[in-house]
């Protein structure tokens, strides 16, 4: 009895630590993906944003263009 109990209570403690630490790496790990989604979502946001402004950057330049043509039309009418 002697050497069963402070066994016991050892493997009780070694338990607990293991819990611990298993409660540990998931909580980490949760948190890496949840940081990992939210990057994920702010690179398509950025990637929107980026190509909405090099197509209105086109328009705008194609309208120029465009109205430059025009008016070099006039002119030569």
């Amino acid at each position: 009895m002697n050497v069963v109990l402070p066994q016991y209570s050892e493997s009780l403690v070694y338990g607990a630590i293991l819990d611990a630490k298993t409660s540990e790496h998931a909580s980490s790990a949760t948190a890496m993906k949840s940081a990992s989604d939210n990057a994920d979502d702010l690179i398509s946001s950025l990637e929107l944003q980026y190509n909405r402004a090099r197509q209105a950057a086109i328009t705008t330049e194609i309208t120029e263009i465009t109205g430059g043509q025009e008016a070099l039309k006039s002119d030569n009418n």
